[in-house]
């Protein structure tokens, strides 16, 4: 069985997965980029068993960052995990197969030539669980 370990900066809070994600994207909505303080964001999403959490998070927005260096390390959004992939030790180990909230990507970004393309959030009929909806967030 696949196991993948990753965490924030300091590595007060860590993370270790089990088998292979439901799926890997990119989001460029506007709640992505301003929590992330970059143009994108990339997760692999989990459900929630696969995943085991040790070390104290605060959140906001079902946002999760270390209380000690502030490293953005997961979301939680229904029976979902969403873990940044920046927050992985390991680089390389997931390829993005969509994004979503391409209508906000940066032109100088360019076609990130991924099998899927949404302009907005994801159909509800591929996604797992149902995403609230305040403004432009879209599930990542």
């Amino acid at each position: 069985m696949d196991h993948r370990a990753g965490g924030c900066l300091c590595g007060d809070l860590r993370f270790e997965t089990r088998g292979a994600p439901d799926r890997v994207g990119l989001c460029h909505c506007l709640d992505c980029r301003k929590h992330h303080g970059a143009v994108f964001y990339a997760a692999a999403i989990f459900p929630l068993g696969q995943v085991s959490v040790q070390g104290q998070s605060h959140s906001y927005a079902g946002r999760h960052f270390c209380p000690r260096c502030g490293s953005s390390v997961f979301a939680i959004s229904g029976a979902e995990i969403e873990l940044h992939l920046g927050s992985f030790d390991a680089p390389n180990q997931f390829t993005p197969e969509y994004e979503c909230w391409a209508s906000r990507r940066e032109s100088w970004l360019g076609d990130a030539g991924l099998v899927r393309c949404y302009d907005q959030d994801r159909p509800e009929a591929e996604a797992p669980t149902p995403a609230p909806k305040d403004g432009e967030t879209g599930p990542s």
